[in-house]
This record gives structure tokens, C-alpha cells and sequence, in this order.
């Protein structure tokens, strides 16, 4: 049995959200053979509820709170400086010290980096060996974001997209093994960072396909006429937002053009204005934070991922997949996902492919089809035991 410090972003727990998730099964993989040291920042007071159940599985834990604003504002102060805004954010004394305590006492044999910014608290020692969990590129995405900006907003953007991907081969440097979330998010690394391209590697998620069951017992919602194209995720991260946005404005009218009921529902916490702002759309509903999304789900004519900016793999696609539903995504959407278009999902990228995609979908034989092929391919692929036990060799624990 070997000790671990496990440093993450944020508290994996409720395991609700696509960080969250994959952090969560990593720990919760770990934990059934070793000692961990957790280490994570707390950003959302409802998240506190899972303190409890993230203490039973390690030997000792550390949960720093995070209010929004206030780091905010330490982030805007590392412009005036060379550090990411992303890292900047994350910096805490009191975080450093707990894991500064931590390697002194419990001199743990290995530590796991969940996300790049947790690197920092790192920097004056380090246990024998390390592996950071980038998941995704993360500096792409800022640069992705800058391109859809312009004026001071977009220099802030491609500030950050340069400054965090020098922070993050500063990293790589320094760890036994990079992770990523696919082959294509290691391939993108690699040729940013060729220095370490030899210690990268791709680790992808899986899906809980026990929770995620076609077959669950679910209470029934409520449901008005008209088939119903679901999304589902966190509303307030930009990707998701954009998304949705599109969805409701250039590809449900086409839709209804054709079947005046259809509806789309926008279902996950924290709902930007501009999410919020759809709902007076004729045939959108914006649900909020919702216990739990198999009921609407289970309820779709199809799980919908309209991606037009994205990074790694969408859990969302997945999920809908081991749900049995038809899935239709984007080129981005499906990125990382090992499935065959057509045959286990549709993809489309225009407005009216999408809604063409929609429309196909309706029928039953056509839904029925897809949707077995996809909870086939999860169940052969996507299990996370499968996935997760790469990580031991990484970290050197096998054996």
C-alpha cells in the first residue's frame, strides 16, 4: 500500500460535472489500495455536502474554500505580471501549507495533479514521482476563445492562452508522465510541448453505465406534448453556453418548422443571462440544477451536444450514449469518442444538418437502432475500471 497526494481543482464531489467526474473515479480507483492525501479547493457551498464522503475514503483531506470574486480579482492582478490568470486564481497560502504539512509527515511516494493550476503548490518539493491529469489543453481553449473576441478581451484571451501553455510545459518538465483525456488532446500537447512529448500519454473517461441504465427504474416527468432534444451540463462554463445558444436560435426553429411541438430542454446548474434569456423562446425550457438528468434522458427523443468550442472528451455524450437515447453532436463533440457516425450517433455541423439529424431521429426504427448500438459500445469500451487502471502503472504502483 502506497501513499498518494491527490491535488484537484475542485471538490470531486457530488460527482456532477465533467472535471468532477473523472477526478472522482480516479480517487474512488486509488483509494481501494492505497492512502491518499486529498487536497482541493471548495468554490460552491452545496458542495460541502460531499466532505463527508470524499474523508471515508482518505487518510487525510484538505478542503480549501474558494470565493468566486475574490479570486477573481487575485486574477486580474497576474496580468500586471507573467502568471496565467488560471493559475492565479488557484493560488492559496493555505493550501500550500497543508501540503507542504503533508510531505513532511506522511511522505507520500507519489502524488497525482489533478487539473495543471494545482502544480503550483508542488513547485518546493515533490514525492519521487508525479503525474499530472491535464485532461484537456487547456491553453487551446483560451485560444479558441480568443478568436471569437476582439478588442481588449480578446489580448486578455490570447494572453492566457500563451502564458498557461508556457506554465503547463513548465509542468510537464517536471512530472514522470502528462495525462490526457484522448489521443487527440496528447497528440495537441505533444506537438506544443515536444520537449515531454515522450512522457505524454491518453487516459480516457468512462461512464458509469450501472447509474446510466436504459433499464433504471426513473420517476417519470412530467411531459407536454412534442418530442423533447435534451442538453445536458453545467450553464454557466462558455462552451456549454454557446451551445445552447445556437441549439435554440439557429437550429430549433428549423426543427419546429417541421414539427411545431418539438421542445428543447436545457437541463444543469448555474444557467448564465444569455441561457436564462432562452427561455422565453417558444419550446425551450431552462430547468436549472436538477437532482439527478436520467429522467430527462431517459425521456428524449434525443440527447443533443451541439459543440462548437470544445477540448477532450463530452461526458454528456457519453452519458446520453449508455442511457440508450440517440445522441447528435458535432465534429467537436465527438472528438476523443471512439464511435462510429451513423452508426452509434449522428453528427452534423450546419444548422440545418443539425436539425436534419433531429428530425431522423423520430423515427422509431431509426432511434431504436442507434440507440442500442450506443449502450453496446459502452459497455465494451467505456468502463472505468478498464481506463483507470493505467493510471497505477503510471504512478508507478503496480504490483
Amino acid at each position: 500500500m502506497a501513499s498518494i497526494l491527490f491535488l484537484c481543482q475542485r471538490i470531486p464531489y457530488p460527482p456532477n460535472k465533467g472535471e468532477k467526474i473523472r477526478a472522482f473515479h480516479i480517487l474512488q480507483h486509488l483509494a481501494q489500495k492505497h492512502r491518499l492525501y486529498l487536497a482541493c479547493f471548495v468554490d460552491d457551498k452545496r458542495d460541502w455536502q460531499g466532505v463527508e464522503a470524499l474523508e471515508s475514503l482518505c487518510a487525510g483531506a484538505h478542503f480549501e474554500p474558494l470565493v468566486p470574486w475574490r479570486a477573481t480579482v487575485r486574477s486580474a492582478r497576474s496580468l500586471l505580471t507573467g502568471a496565467p490568470l488560471s493559475a492565479s486564481y488557484y493560488a492559496s497560502r493555505g493550501m500550500a501549507r497543508w501540503v507542504d504539512a503533508v510531505m513532511r509527515e506522511a511522505r507520500p511516494e507519489a502524488a497525482l495533479i489533478y487539473s495543471s493550476v494545482m502544480g503550483q503548490f508542488l513547485d518546493a518539493h515533490a514525492p519521487r514521482r508525479v503525474v499530472t491529469d491535464f485532461v484537456d489543453v487547456d491553453s487551446d481553449k483560451w485560444r479558441q476563445y480568443a478568436q471569437s473576441k476582439s478588442g481588449p478581451m480578446k489580448w486578455v484571451y490570447t494572453r492566457e492562452a500563451e502564458t498557461l501553455l508556457k506554465f503547463d510545459r513548465a509542468l510537464a518538465r517536471r512530472c514522470q508522465a502528462s495525462v490526457f483525456v484522448s489521443e487527440a488532446e496528447a497528440a495537441l500537447f505533444a506537438g506544443l510541448a515536444p520537449d515531454s512529448a515522450a512522457m505524454i500519454h491518453a487516459i480516457r473517461n468512462g461512464v458509469d453505465s450501472a447509474y446510466f441504465n436504459p433499464e433504471a427504474s426513473l420517476p417519470p416527468l412530467s411531459a407536454p406534448h412534442g418530442p423533447a432534444f435534451v442538453f445536458t451540463g453545467t450553464m454557466d462554463y462558455w462552451p456549454n453556453v454557446d451551445a445552447v445558444v445556437w441549439f435554440a436560435r439557429a437550429v430549433l426553429p428549423e426543427i419546429q418548422r417541421h414539427i411545431p411541438a418539438a421542445r428543447f430542454m436545457i437541463v444543469g446548474a448555474k444557467p448564465a443571462p444569455a441561457v436564462q434569456e432562452l427561455a422565453g423562446i417558444t419550446g425551450v425550457t431552462v430547468t436549472g440544477r436538477v437532482a439527478d438528468v436520467r429522467p430527462y434522458l431517459a425521456g428524449a427523443a434525443a440527447a443533443v451536444a451541439p459543440m462548437r468550442l470544445a477540448r477532450g472528451i463530452q461526458n454528456k455524450v457519453l452519458e446520453g450514449m449508455s442511457m440508450g437515447r440517440p445522441v447528435i453532436t458535432t465534429h467537436q463533440g465527438l472528438e476523443g469518442i471512439d464511435a462510429d457516425p451513423g452508426t452509434h450517433l449522428l453528427v452534423a455541423g450546419e444548422a440545418a444538418e443539425f436539425a436534419a439529424a433531429c428530425l431522423a431521429v423520430l423515427d422509431a426504427d431509426r432511434a431504436a437502432a442507434l440507440g442500442q448500438a450506443a449502450r453496446r459500445l459502452i459497455l465494451e469500451r467505456y468502463q472505468w475500471q478498464a481506463t483507470l487502471s493505467e493510471f497505477d502503472a503510471l504512478l508507478g504502483l503496480e504490483g
